[in-house]
This record gives C-alpha cells, sequence and structure tokens, in this order.
C-alpha cells in the first residue's frame, strides 16, 4: 500500500521507518522544508529520532501535494492542536486523490471544541473514512524495531471501511508490531488521551518521592477515573482495559521517556510550569489535553477528581502536595 506520514517528529518519523521496514511504500512529509532537505541529505532525524538512521526506501518529501498524489493511506503524525490546521493543508493539497483512510497518530483534545483527534479530521476531511492507530508505543523502541502492539480503531460502518481497516492492519502488522482492531472509536482515543494526563500525575508522584505505593494507587485510581469518564462520555468501558487504555496508561505513566511524566516529575520536584513550558522543541500533550477535559467534565458535570486536580496544578498554581493531601482526604466510599 502507499502510505504518506504527515509530520516528521519523533513519532511520525519512528512510523515512516516501521512501515519501510515493513516493506510498504512510504513517504514521509515534514512540516518544515528545511527539515525535509535535512533528513534528505543525513537520513538521520537528529532534533527528534537521534541516533536511528533512516533506509533508504523511506522517502521524505517537502512538496505535500506530491507526496499525496496516488496516497492509499494518510497518517497525520502531529500535536493534537495542530490537527485542524495540518488536516486543512492536507484537504488543499489532495486534489484528486481520494485515499482510503485518513488515521490519526494524534493523543488529545482540541481545545474550544473537545472534539476527538478523528472528529476534528472528518470537519477538516469530509467524506473520507477516519481511523485512529493508538496504543503503548514509545518512538525510540517502535524505530529499532522492538516488539510492541497498537490498535487501529474506526467506526462500524461501510463495508468499505472495514476493508480498509483490515488491509491497513495487515500491511502494519508484522514481527515488530501487532495491531488489533477496534470499532469503539471515542474509546479508544479517550484512552489516548487521558492517560497523558495521569502520566504527569504520576510524574508529580514520583517527583515528590511519594513511592511505590502511592505510585500503584494513584495508577488504579486513575483506571477508574478513566472507565468513568470515558462511559459518560460515550465510549464503552472494556476498551479501557486494553492496549489503548490500560496499556498506555502504564507505559505512559512508568517510561522514563515519556515526556507527560517527564513533565510532572519536574513540577513535583519544584520547577513550575511557566519555567518548562517556554521554549519547548517537544509537545506535552497532557498538558492542554487537561485544560480540554477539564473543561468537558465540568460541561458534563463527570466526576473526575484526579483530573480536576491536576488542572489545579498546572492551570491555578497549586502546590502538588496539596493536591496529594486534597485526593487523600476526600469522603470515604466503597470501592
Amino acid at each position: 500500500m502507499k502510505f504518506v506520514v504527515v509530520g516528521a517528529g519523533a513519532w511520525g518519523t519512528a512510523f515512516a521507518l516501521h512501515l519501510a521496514r515493513a516493506g510498504q511504500a512510504v513517504t514521509l512529509v515534514p512540516r518544515r522544508a528545511e527539515q525535509a532537505l535535512s533528513l534528505t541529505a543525513s537520513r538521520e532525524n537528529t532534533d527528534y529520532l537521534p541516533g536511528v538512521a533512516l533506509p533508504l526506501e523511506l522517502y521524505v518529501d517537502a512538496s505535500l501535494e506530491a507526496a499525496l498524489a496516488g496516497a492509499e493511506v494518510v497518517l497525520l503524525a502531529c500535536p493534537s492542536q495542530a490537527l485542524r490546521e495540518t488536516g486543512a493543508r492536507v484537504r488543499t493539497a489532495l486534489g484528486t486523490t481520494n485515499p482510503q483512510l485518513v488515521v490519526s497518530l494524534a493523543k488529545g483534545l482540541e481545545l474550544g471544541t473537545h472534539l476527538r483527534p478523528s472528529q476534528v479530521i472528518a470537519e477538516v476531511l469530509p467524506g473520507i473514512s477516519v481511523a485512529s492507530l493508538t496504543g503503548p508505543t514509545n518512538a525510540a523502541e517502535v524505530a529499532r524495531g522492538l516488539p510492541a502492539a497498537m490498535v487501529l480503531a474506526a467506526p462500524a460502518t461501510a463495508t468499505a471501511v472495514a476493508t480498509a481497516v483490515a488491509d491497513v492492519q495487515a500491511a502494519l502488522s508484522g514481527a515488530t508490531l501487532r495491531v488489533y482492531t477496534s470499532d469503539d472509536l471515542p474509546g479508544v482515543e479517550f484512552g489516548g488521551c487521558l492517560k497523558n494526563i495521569y502520566a504527569i500525575a504520576a510524574g508529580c508522584c514520583d517527583g515528590l518521592k511519594l513511592g511505590d505505593n502511592s505510585r500503584a494507587a494513584l495508577l488504579t485510581r486513575a483506571l477508574a477515573e478513566m472507565v468513568r469518564v470515558g462511559v459518560a462520555l460515550g465510549a464503552r468501558p472494556e476498551t479501557f482495559y486494553g492496549l489503548s487504555g490500560f496499556g498506555d496508561l502504564i507505559a505512559t505513566c512508568h517510561g522514563a521517556w515519556s515526556r507527560n511524566r517527564q513533565f510532572g516529575f519536574a513540577i513535583g520536584e519544584g520547577r513550575t510550569v511557566a519555567e518548562l513550558m517556554a521554549h519547548r522543541k517537544t509537545v506535552v500533550e497532557g498538558y492542554k489535553t487537561t485544560e480540554s477535559f477539564h473543561g468537558l467534565c465540568v460541561e458534563r458535570k463527570i466526576d473526575a477528581p484526579i483530573l480536576r486536580e491536576m488542572y489545579a496544578i498546572l492551570y491555578e498554581g497549586k502546590v502538588p502536595a496539596s493536591a496529594i493531601k486534597a485526593l487523600m482526604t476526600r469522603g470515604l466510599k466503597r470501592e
């Protein structure tokens, strides 16, 4: 199949590399022309994935229009808050090309609208089938070819969509990546969004040196909260016990590579949010997602105490230790 990956950050580059390794025709399209020239010349993404060589089978193109010509599957590997603008660029560049599937690799709700990634894409690319690919995957490990598993979600609608999803599942899967499918698109995307918020919380606990007991308790209650929030928003509860929920939660909250966990760790150690956000080259998805999810929970009257305390830490200047105390002294109840 002919794949086009739009966005050459760590994850976009790693996934394009996986596709090339799997024998698929793949073109990687960086946002900036100078980045495309650099990747082509050095065959390495020194900014986001240093030390990993890009094979010659992985094409890099500065022209979105040229790359999309005849594309069967388009993967959008950009931050969630840039998804609408990226999708609009893709719409303009597609011309007469009608891809079988556009797949989101983003994990976050859009600010203001509270829309999931696939909903944003559906708005800017009407008439094109949309899916989401997510799961516990660290870009560097995928780039190195270490075994991983993901879930590809799309709504159970037309036969053509189901066929496209099955074709993409087969194309992506192999000895180093096993892809499952799901028709609970909201649940899969909500899990991928929410786990970033709880990873910041886990990082705060580690930065405060609260120990293994507190982290275990946090993750257990975070999973319960994830299910409660997701179900209230129309997702199926069992989805959150799969790769896009529990799996991604564990990986992101424990992995030393996790930007969200690192961000929370630094806050727990006493650094300010403003200091940490200034001049960042990489995106901490959980930061903006906390704001968006908090607004959505307030709007829908959904009880989410961990999420509420994380919003207070990130946007109201609450001291992490005070947030822990607030959670520990809530009214007692049955599990």
